[in-house]
């Protein structure tokens, strides 16, 4: 196992965003680290802050160099337009024995290469918020400097806080339009159904405690089952019944096509990231 796989495996993050503590605080919940074994640094105060709060017992507030230079795994938890200048501010210190794990959506691996001259291994990840509570869903490409033993630590870190799958670069952007703005999308279907309750007379309470156990039942039952959600759907549809009705009126007030939508614009912001 490379150096970044073992127990004594020092995390770093540069940035301390509301990403990177959903991921380091999901890393220490599952086990997979200390708290001690993470340092953080952000120009933004608050920003240690929260992370500190989040991950209690690391260590936050120093500069980026500072993190580089005392961990072998470094997550690049930073804002694409921020990405150059951190690359030049860590090029001098990040070299061969540094594991590099980027979120930064959009940016490639070879502008990562480009960016650490001296060969460090680099592997691309796009994960997202729910890692907080186990149920992450994430992919992963390694770079060609990445060793197996690489990809086996990073499939480890985001398994532990979700679902991780490694897949070609070229899918990213899709991940990032699907998986990692998904939940925001899914968090106005849960709001919608909420405010239909309401609307129908159910307390505010009752209706938000039923929308977001109705999608988190609907989620399991096609993970659970393996099977289509549109099979799914047609063992709830009765003909002439109340479920037929309802998505008649989704289908001409076109939910599906506003969905489909969603994610080709969130992929495209991607792809454009990574063009900037």
């Amino acid at each position: 196992m490379s150096e970044a796989g073992q127990g004594a495996a020092k995390i770093g993050f540069i940035g301390a965003g509301q990403m990177a503590r959903a991921l380091a605080a999901g890393f220490v919940q599952a086990g997979q680290v200390d708290a001690d074994q993470i340092v953080a640094a952000d120009p933004i105060k608050a920003a240690c802050e929260a992370f500190s709060a989040a991950v209690p017992g690391c260590a936050v507030g120093k500069s980026n160099r500072q993190v580089a230079e005392s961990a072998d795994t470094l997550f690049l938890a930073v804002k694409p337009q921020t990405l150059p200048a951190v690359l030049a501010e860590l090029a001098p210190v990040v070299g061969p024995g540094h594991l590099v794990v980027s979120i930064a959506a959009g940016v490639t691996l070879d502008r990562l290469e480009a960016g650490f001259p001296q060969a460090a291994r680099l592997v691309r990840v796009m994960p997202n918020t729910p890692c907080l509570v186990g149920q992450s869903a994430s992919a992963f490409a390694l770079g060609p400097g990445a060793t197996a033993d690489d990809g086996q630590w990073v499939a480890r870190l985001l398994g532990a806080v979700g679902l991780a799958l490694p897949l070609d670069e070229k899918h990213l952007d899709a991940v990032t339009g699907l998986s990692g703005s998904g939940p925001a999308f899914v968090y106005q279907v849960i709001e919608a159904l909420s405010d239909a309750g309401v609307l129908m007379g159910l307390p505010r309470e009752v209706a938000h405690q039923l929308a977001a156990q109705t999608v988190r039942g609907a989620a399991e039952m096609v993970l659970a089952t393996g099977e289509h959600p549109g099979t799914l759907k047609d063992r709830v549809t009765s003909p002439g019944g109340t479920t037929i009705a309802g998505l008649e009126a989704l289908e001409a007030r076109g939910l599906r096509a506003a969905l489909i939508a969603a994610v080709r614009a969130a992929t495209e912001r991607s792809q454009q990231l990574g063009r900037e």
